[in-house]
Formats: structure tokens, sequence, C-alpha cells
């Protein structure tokens, strides 16, 4: 499993990236977590605003910070 962070590095971008840290975690899985932060990148999504994630390629969530138990759920339906 993939989950990317989109984001430029904000605080709310680094928050994202804990919660995804902490869902991982607690549901005991294994899953690369990766930090994309290059607009380019970014725009390649279709994503305007960040933070945003994507599990698999597929984007979950675009100007908000997904809590923890959201995060689980949606990893939870894409294994």
């Amino acid at each position: 499993m993939k989950i990317e962070i989109l984001g430029t590095g904000c605080p709310k971008c680094k928050k994202t990236l804990e919660n995804v840290q902490k869902a991982v975690k607690d549901l005991k899985i294994e899953a690369e977590i990766v930090k994309v932060e290059k607009i380019d990148d970014i725009m390649k999504y279709g994503v305007m605003i960040t933070p945003a994630l994507a599990i698999n390629g597929e984007v979950k969530v675009a100007g908000k910070i997904p809590s923890p138990e959201q995060i689980a759920e949606w990893i939870k339906t894409a294994n």
C-alpha cells in the first residue's frame, strides 16, 4: 500500500503526516508513506488545495486534515 501526503510542508501537511503514521501504527500494517512536495507533482493529482491525501493513487481528501480514524477507514477499504 502506498500512502501519499500532498503538500509543500506546511504545518497542516505535517499534521496530516502524523495522522497517517498513527493510523498505520494503530492498524499494525506496513505501508509506504511518501511526501509529495513539488507543486508540479501535486497538480498531477488534480489537487488545487493542500494538504491532500492519496491512497494507492486515489485522492481521498484535499484541503483539510483527516483524523487518524478517518485515514484508518480509508486504508481498510483500500486493502
